[in-house]
C-alpha cells in the first residue's frame, strides 16, 4: 500500500517551497497539497472561526484555501480525503524557524495541527530567503520521511527540521536539538502611507541568545540539519511546587 502525505505550509500554494517538497515526495508517496491561497507566515495556530472556507482546484492539482495553515491540514483531513493521510507534512518554508520562531511560525502550525488529529508530523524549513538550495531541503526532507515510515516515533510530537542553507554535498549531518532562544526583537516601527496615515510594521527578529551546542541554531549554523522533536504541552512542570506554594499564600 503507497503511503499517503497531506503537505501544507504558510508561505501560500504558490510558494516554490512546497512546489519542490511536493516533487520531492510524490517519488515516494500519494501526496495531496492544501495550503492557503496567499502567505501567512506567522500565522501561528490561528482558526477562521467567523467566515467560511473554501476550497479551490488548481490545474496542477494542489488545492488552496482562503483560510490559515491550521485550517488547511483541518480540513483536508476532515473533508477533503476519503481517508487520513499517514503523516502531515509542512512546508519547505522559505527561512528557518528556530528557537522562539516556532511560536509564530504557521509551518510548525500546520504540522502541529496533523498531530493533534493524531497523525506523524513534520515541519520542514529552509534557513535561506533564497532558493538557491531549496533542492537540499527537498532531499533532506525525503531522508527524514523515508525513515519515518521506516522507523515510527511516538505520534504525540512534531519533528522541526530546519535545512542550513547549502547545497546536500555541503551538509554535516544530522544533529538532535533543542529550541534555542532569541534577544528581544527589535521595537515596531511607526511609517506613513503615501495619504499620510499612520501605518505600524515589526521589527527584525532579536539576535541569538542562546546558540550554544546542542541548539537549533548552533547545528544550523554548523551546516548541520537540525531535527527538534517538539510536544505541545506547554506545562512547566519544574514550577508545578513552586506556583503550589505561591498559590496558597494567596488571601
Amino acid at each position: 500500500m503507497n503511503m499517503k502525505i497531506l503537505i501544507s505550509n504558510d508561505d501560500g500554494v504558490f510558494a516554490p517551497g512546497i512546489e519542490a517538497l511536493y516533487e520531492a515526495l510524490s517519488t515516494i508517496a500519494e501526496v495531496t497539497v492544501v495550503a492557503p491561497d496567499r502567505n501567512l507566515s506567522g500565522a501561528s495556530s490561528a482558526l477562521t472561526l467567523t467566515n467560511p472556507l473554501r476550497l479551490h482546484k488548481h490545474k496542477n492539482g494542489f488545492y488552496s484555501v482562503n483560510g490559515t495553515p491550521t485550517d488547511c491540514v483541518h480540513l483536508a483531513i476532515n473533508q477533503l480525503l476519503p481517508e487520513p493521510p499517514d503523516m502531515v507534512v509542512a512546508g519547505i518554508n522559505h527561512g528557518a524557524n528556530l528557537g522562539d520562531d516556532t511560536f509564530y511560525s504557521g509551518t510548525v502550525a500546520a504540522a502541529a495541527e496533523g498531530r493533534h488529529l493524531g497523525l506523524p508530523a513534520i515541519a520542514m524549513s529552509l534557513a535561506s530567503r533564497s532558493e538557491d538550495n531549496m533542492k537540499c531541503a527537498a532531499q533532506v526532507a525525503k531522508k527524514v520521511v523515508e525513515h519515518l515510515k521506516e522507523h515510527p516515533l511516538e505520534s504525540d510530537q512534531i519533528l522541526n527540521v530546519n535545512v542550513p542553507d547549502v547545497t546536500f554535498e555541503n551538509i554535516n549531518g544530522f544533529s538532535v536539538t533543542r529550541l534555542g532562544k532569541r534577544h528581544k526583537a527589535e521595537m515596531m516601527t511607526k511609517q506613513q502611507d503615501p495619504w499620510g496615515r499612520e501605518i505600524y510594521w515589526y521589527g527584525t527578529l532579536g539576535k541569538e541568545l542562546d546558540a550554544g551546542e546542542g541548539t537549533d541554531f548552533f547545528a544550523v549554523n554548523n551546516n548541520e540539519v537540525s531535527i527538534t522533536p517538539l510536544k505541545i504541552d506547554m506545562t512547566a512542570y519544574s514550577s508545578l511546587e513552586t506556583v503550589s506554594s505561591w498559590v496558597k499564600k494567596i488571601k
